[in-house]
């Protein structure tokens, strides 16, 4: 028996909801949606470009290799461990208001980090920022959600906000390499700017949140601190597992913490009056299905993007910005499809667009495999390229959709946290896995150990990719099922 959650995913699909879902879009809708977006694409532009800045951030600093590779995991740990407090601040504190803060904290940082001089003051910045976003993240697409109704208008919102997220890695390469060649410093700068234009947009056209969402809350701190601790140790364990062993007593241990925090925080859930986290949010079956879908996007997609990136720049010597024209039909095809995303999802459904999704991802990893020392970009790399330009667009606003499709408005930055917190998690743990695969089989040197370093880690990331197509596969049957099972019913 379907779930009430599932129906009303399924009628999202269809094009059901709300009945204004011809309803345009004025100044203020726009504005609005522009402003949110403007904090996605701020994460995604800063991501690749600090990645890109690495290089000469630990030449001008004296940094040492595992001190500088902080630079971005302080970023991951910020991020993953405040995400769940971050969606249930916007839920009781105000959407608007957590927004706001988090975008100004995400400024604060990276101001910092763009005018030290101390490389332990750039990694510190790094968490910090990390920190913003994950008050920003949640905080954004719950105000997309509470501002657009259920149905076309939120689908097609949704599909903006990709296209958004899609500039940013798209022309963050890009901007990135430029930026680099004048000043590492800069790609910390640029951020500042982008972040007061989203601030002033959204100071001056999201709506306040209607104080009845907030009156009589009360916040549980133990809640709070609990569920932050696991989430960061768990993180750092994820992290450092490649450099100290997956099976070291240093990653066992942080493990170990990590399940046992995790263990309170339930307890202390159960016996809240208000708790951080409703645990019966956790049997919405689309939100966590949702959630491990995410998890597995961003997860295979981060690790062919650092694979290809060190198969481009190391063992075919292409400069960075050449690698930035090679992956940038990527964010071309997401803009021009992600806007489109709503009308797909209305005809074809949820279910069937992430499959479809991932059976181009799947496709695109295994035309990745065919990579060797002097493969041509024209026959074996652009088709993987295209595939994956092609599949992000189908399967992140649906899974975007779906995680909140059904949820309570008082509980909407909550379920984006949970969401968020699948795409952080999920790409963290994959690719860490991916490295440690990596190094394995990569241990001997020379281009063909190094290529079948690379091939191993592409094996990973193509059978995470074809578990989820199968899975997904399974959803969007039964999805189909129901929906024929109703119309027979309604027809009788």
């Amino acid at each position: 028996m379907a779930t009430s959650s599932e129906v009303e995913v399924d009628a999202a699909a269809t094009g059901g909801g709300k009945p204004d879902g011809t309803k345009s879009w004025g100044f203020r809708e726009w504005g609005l949606l522009v402003s949110v977006c403007a904090a996605f694409f701020l994460d995604a532009l800063d991501n690749i470009m600090v990645g890109i800045a690495v290089p000469p951030i630990q030449s001008d600093l004296g940094m040492s290799t595992e001190s500088v590779q902080w630079v971005v995991s302080s970023y991951v740990l910020g991020f993953g461990g405040f995400l769940l407090l971050g969606g249930r601040m916007a839920d009781l504190l105000g959407r608007r208001r957590m927004f706001l803060l988090g975008v100004a904290v995400f400024a604060v940082g990276s101001l910092a980090g763009g005018v030290t001089n101390d490389g332990l003051v750039v990694i510190i910045a790094r968490f910090v920022m990390g920190i913003g976003a994950a008050f920003t993240a949640p905080a954004s697409l719950s105000i997309i959600i509470t501002n657009f109704a259920e149905g076309p208008q939120r689908n097609r919102a949704v599909g903006i906000y990709t296209a958004c997220g899609a500039v940013g890695y798209s022309t963050g390469v890009i901007v990135g390499g430029a930026l680099t060649e004048i000043s590492w410093r800069w790609t910390f700068l640029l951020p500042v700017v982008v972040a007061l234009i989203s601030i002033g947009g959204a100071l001056a056209l999201v709506p306040r949140d209607p104080r009845a969402d907030r009156s009589g809350s009360k916040f549980d701190v133990t809640g709070a601190v609990t569920v932050t601790a696991a989430m960061l140790l768990l993180v750092y364990s994820i992290v450092e597992a490649p450099n100290s062993g997956w099976t070291s007593p240093r990653t066992l241990g942080t493990f170990a913490a990590a399940v046992v925090l995790l263990a309170v925080f339930v307890a202390v859930e159960r016996r809240a009056a208000q708790p951080l986290l409703r645990l019966g949010l956790l049997r919405n079956r689309a939100l966590v299905g949702a959630s491990l879908v995410a998890a597995a996007i961003l997860g295979t997609y981060m690790s062919f993007q650092f694979i290809g990136g060190l198969y481009l720049q190391s063992l075919r010597d292409w400069s960075p910005m050449s690698m930035a024209l090679a992956f940038l039909p990527i964010g071309l095809l997401i803009m021009t499809i992600a806007p489109r995303a709503g009308k797909l999802i209305a005809r074809f459904g949820i279910q069937w667009m992430i499959f479809a999704g991932f059976v181009a991802y799947t496709a695109s990893y295994v035309l990745f495999l065919r990579i060797d020392e002097t493969s041509s970009y024209l026959w074996v790399i652009l088709p993987s390229i295209l595939l994956i330009g092609v599949a992000f667009p189908f399967s992140f606003p649906a899974a975007n959709v779906q995680a909140t499709t059904g949820v309570d408005d008082s509980e909407q930055g909550l379920a984006a946290g949970v969401l968020q917190t699948g795409y952080q998690v999920g790409a963290a743990i994959v690719l860490a896995i991916v490295t440690a695969t990596m190094s394995t089989e990569g241990e001997a040197k020379g281009a063909s150990a190094t290529l079948s370093g690379y091939h191993s880690g592409l094996y990973v990331v193509t059978g995470i990719s074809v578990l989820t197509m199968l899975l997904t596969l399974a959803a969007a049957l039964r999805a189909s099922s129901r929906r024929r099972a109703a119309g027979a019913a309604v027809s009788r």
